[in-house]
């Protein structure tokens, strides 16, 4: 009967807020969703972190910065268990950065290093540019048409809700510079990664293959991306460049996990693990990505924490290290190989609301996965038609044990405008949005913390 009673409150709370529902006032809360829907958490640590650590790259100093303000943070709100756990990683940072059109006409372009990127030395390289329309064409030319040359990719990413054009136009940015150095190019520049017209460049690690020297790469903004075409498309010869890009590799560098937890009452069941990634790339102080994450997942957290001890454990981790190659995630799973896991969840994709959810649990949780499903669809939440895989940093515990995964869909539309590039602040939040993903999490959270049953699809009970 408290179960039932609950989902009354939480849907007479919804249909308060909302006039059309035809309510004027909600009646008093008694469940931890009723709490979330009200949550100040989320957008304080989000707030809290961007201003008082800021940009958090990994390796660096200001990514322990950002694990010494965690852990206060998580044990100020109660948790459990909160520490630290290091590991060592390689180290990418950025120097000097500028792009200079020399002929037919001057143009200096905004560009941003990609992680990885090599060095033109502190003389600029100077060269002549080879424009490809998309990443593919670079793959199809002939290595004379890039040897000795700037290579330019360009493409036409476009906003999607569920983000997916991405890792399709991505590959200019993800693979472009290690095919283009393989071909013998002198440096890339590649449009950026984003969806926007704004004169913002977004930055993004690359990678080369072992034996491939890294050549200088970087990201032009899309508005001089733009500009750039422009001239291509119209004089139709040559167009020489000035490069000077000066990144240096630190070598192996300390990063770290933090990790805490609401402990349950049932130690023989599996916890679950939820996730967010504390490191940000240095452009700016990453409210979207990810700081923002981490809010919701804590926030969420700590309302189950405060309605009382839960059966099965809540597992938080901020990963570290996750922007240049997931270092964190892979420690995690290495670290904690011998500690089964339930199910694995992640908040990364900015602030925006949930629109859809998606499950990969066993066929002898369907009543479970149904009664999250018809909580989330007072929020407007529809479940999808594919599998849930989870997000980066818990990819490697979910491969190595075979987890239960629920993914809380984020709206991607605006993201790609945000992500790795200056304008990821704490002013692009949308508060309400930020408190309607709380409430999601809070609503899969309950649930999932007091079910007894298997939540493994690989594990039969």
């Amino acid at each position: 009967m408290k179960k039932t009673t609950y989902h009354l409150s939480l849907a007479a709370a919804l249909m308060a807020a909302n006039p059309a529902f035809g309510l004027t006032a909600a009646p008093p809360s008694t469940g931890p969703a009723d709490k979330a829907a009200s949550d100040v958490i989320a957008y304080q640590i989000t707030a809290e972190l961007t201003a008082e650590v800021g940009h958090r790259q990994a390796g660096t100093q200001a990514e322990q910065r950002g694990r010494d303000w965690a852990l206060k943070k998580l044990a100020k709100l109660g948790f459990a268990n909160v520490r630290e756990e290091k590991f060592m990683m390689p180290t990418w940072v950025r120097g000097a950065e500028t792009a200079v059109i020399t002929a037919p006409q001057k143009m200096e372009l905004s560009i941003a290093a990609l992680g990885n990127s090599g060095s033109t030395g502190a003389a600029a390289l100077t060269g002549e540019i080879v424009y490809f329309q998309t990443f593919d064409d670079l793959v199809a030319a002939k290595d004379d048409q890039v040897k000795g040359k700037i290579i330019f990719i360009d493409h036409n990413m476009t906003a999607t809700q569920d983000g997916s054009s991405y890792s399709y136009f991505g590959r200019a940015r993800f693979q472009g510079p290690n095919v283009a150095a393989k071909k013998g190019a002198l440096a890339i520049l590649v449009r950026s990664a984003g969806t926007a017209d704004h004169d913002h460049p977004h930055t993004g690690n690359t990678n080369f293959e072992a034996g491939v020297t890294p050549i200088p790469a970087a990201a032009v903004s899309n508005l001089d991306a733009d500009k750039f075409v422009a001239l291509y498309v119209k004089i139709r010869r040559p167009i020489a460049a000035s490069l000077t890009l000066t990144p240096k590799n630190l070598g192996q560098q300390p990063s770290g996990n933090v990790i805490a937890q609401v402990t349950g009452s049932n130690s023989a069941l599996p916890p679950v693990v939820i996730a967010c990634h504390l490191d940000s790339w240095d452009l700016a102080t990453g409210a979207f990505d990810d700081a923002a994450g981490c809010g919701i997942i804590t926030a969420a957290a700590s309302y189950i924490k405060n309605h009382g001890t839960p059966l099965r454990t809540i597992r938080i981790l901020w990963a570290g290290a996750e922007e240049v190659g997931v270092w964190g995630g892979k420690d995690y799973a290495v670290q904690h190989a011998a500690t089964p896991h339930a199910l694995a969840m992640e908040s990364d994709f900015g602030a925006d609301r949930v629109w859809r959810v998606d499950f990969t649990l066993p066929e002898g949780a369907k009543p479970l996965q149904d009664r999250i499903t018809r909580r989330l669809a007072l929020l407007g939440i529809a479940p999808g038609r594919d599998k849930a895989t989870g997000g980066a940093d818990v990819g490697p515990i979910i491969a190595a044990q075979g987890l239960g995964v629920i993914d809380l869909q984020q709206d991607g539309s605006r993201y790609f405008e945000i992500h790795h590039n200056a304008r990821d602040t704490i002013a692009l939040i949308d508060k309400k949005q930020l408190q309607q993903n709380v409430v999601a999490w809070t609503i899969v959270l309950e649930e999932l913390s007091n079910y007894a049953g298997e939540l493994r699809p690989e594990i039969k009970p």
